[in-house]
């Protein structure tokens, strides 16, 4: 039986003596990833996507940019159920330095662009991520 679920969570990133950096969060499991989970209750994608930077980044002083969401989807197996996971990703620029490790994760680091590209380990989130960059420029020309 295949499972249905749905994620959000955001591309933050920051800018720091003139450079751009993305925040990327280790799991438990070894991706790196973006912050990101699961929908609860009746929340809509750009709440949980808040919720979810401030549960597993420890950042509140962000905001999330508009005009940008993808999806990128997988599918993986839990408890003896195929799960087909969709993940929505907006962009948002964290006015915070530093970020505070959540249990559900082992690492985190601020990476600019290509050590970003070259860290993040699905081909999913790493295309997104491109578009996002791509996005930011458009925005601050």
């Amino acid at each position: 039986m295949t499972v249905e679920a749905t994620s959000a969570g955001a591309i933050l990133y920051r800018d720091t003596r003139g450079r751009r950096e993305y925040l990327l969060l280790k799991s438990r499991p070894g991706d790196w990833e973006f912050p990101k989970g699961g929908v609860e209750g009746e929340e809509e994608l750009q709440q949980t996507a808040i919720r979810e930077v401030q549960e597993e980044a420890g950042i509140s002083d962000f905001r999330l940019l508009d005009g940008f969401r993808k999806e990128y989807d997988y599918v993986f197996e839990a408890n003896g159920d195929r799960i087909h996971k969709t993940v929505h990703l907006f962009v948002a620029k964290s006015f915070e330095a530093s970020a505070e490790l959540s249990h559900e994760h082992r690492d985190h680091q601020w990476r600019d662009y290509q050590q970003a590209l070259n860290t993040i380990t699905q081909d999913g989130p790493r295309d997104i991520l491109r578009d996002a960059h791509d996005h930011i420029d458009d925005l601050d020309a």
